[in-house]
């Protein structure tokens, strides 16, 4: 338990062709960047197969683009896995390097982050690359989304710092995990990756914003569960196996079959309102062209839904045991071997 937990999935997202010659490029750049800094810390990036993850959830990229996907991936969940908690004084680092990742897409282009570490750096050069040939109105709509989920990782991170990890009742939990799972940008960047967008009114419309959210709230409590037990390694109270478990007793395993339930429900009411779209289409009056683009939004959003389920059965990111220098920070309360945070 849990990372062998399957759903049944009414669709299935393709694996880009250029998987394994964008993962040969990533690790290369990886390295290069300084984000990781030991070969133990290579291995263990190596084992979570975070290019995996990009090729599925972003199937028609380019060759190019999919490498500058990977690339931002690593960073991401990189970044993610800074706080140790048994340090909490790292919370104001964390929080200083994360209003600097707030800040890059709201620059120019290609601006040198005013915060230096190889976090800032990667995000400044995969921004510049992330950004080229979208709409003002995109570039806007991401960074705001990418604000939100930052803003909600360091309060994360600051209730863990102070001792209050695992607090949040289990409404407040799911409000809270809508906002750190980082679901929203990684949709938007799926116009990116195939040189599109969804039209500005169909991203206003309720039905659309519903169903972004319960496509957050699916893939967050998805992977709650197929994390569990390298969260509970860390001693991670905000997961919802561990707030089901807290806040309503009985076993771990019935606390489990509260969570799939739950992640059951959020996925059959996306279906439910994805059923809805040509309704929407209609009301909003799109012609052809539109229509086209809200149907390749919504396969964005599918992507995401099925290629994050897929990768998160294989990565070594959430295996039920490990073993050495992973194992030993992890029991620590470390998520990463080496410090990014540093110049």
């Amino acid at each position: 338990m849990p990372q062998d937990v399957t759903f049944d999935l009414p669709f299935k997202a393709p694996v880009s062709d250029h998987l394994d010659s964008a993962r040969e490029r990533h690790l290369r750049w990886v390295w290069e960047m300084g984000l990781v800094r030991s070969q133990a810390g290579f291995e263990e990036y190596q084992s979570w197969d975070l290019p995996q993850a990009a090729a599925r959830t972003y199937p028609y990229a380019s060759a190019d683009d999919m490498v500058v996907l990977m690339n931002w991936f690593s960073l991401a969940f990189l970044f993610d896995d800074q706080f140790d908690s048994g340090s909490p004084d790292r919370a104001d680092r964390i929080a200083e390097v994360a209003r600097e990742l707030i800040a890059t897409p709201l620059r120019p282009a290609g601006t040198a982050p005013r915060v230096v570490c190889p976090i800032t750096l990667a995000w400044a050069e995969v921004w510049a690359q992330l950004s080229d040939g979208m709409s003002l109105t995109w570039k806007t709509r991401f960074a705001a989304s990418w604000g939100r989920f930052l803003v909600a990782h360091t309060e994360e991170v600051d209730l863990a710092a102070e001792g209050r990890a695992g607090t949040l009742g289990i409404e407040e939990y799911a409000e809270f995990r809508r906002r750190t799972v980082g679901i929203h940008h990684s949709i938007d960047a799926g116009e990116r990756s195939r040189g599109f967008e969804v039209p500005a009114q169909v991203q206003a419309h309720e039905l659309m914003a519903r169903m972004r959210d319960l496509a957050a709230d699916t893939i967050g409590f998805m992977n709650d569960i197929h994390s569990f037990e390298r969260e509970k390694r860390r001693g991670d109270g905000h997961n919802l196996i561990a707030v089901l478990h807290r806040e309503r007793g009985g076993t771990w395993e019935e606390a489990a079959d509260e969570a799939y339930r739950m992640t059951t429900e959020c996925l059959e009411e996306y279906l439910e309102l994805e059923s809805h779209i040509p309704v929407m289409c209609e009301e909003l009056g799109l012609g052809t062209e539109q229509r086209d683009q809200v149907r390749m939004g919504v396969e964005a959003i599918q992507h995401w839904i099925s290629g994050n389920y897929e990768w998160a059965l294989t990565s070594g990111r959430y295996a039920a045991a490990k073993e050495g220098p992973a194992a030993t920070a992890e029991l620590a309360g470390r998520g990463s071997l080496d410090d990014l945070l540093a110049v």
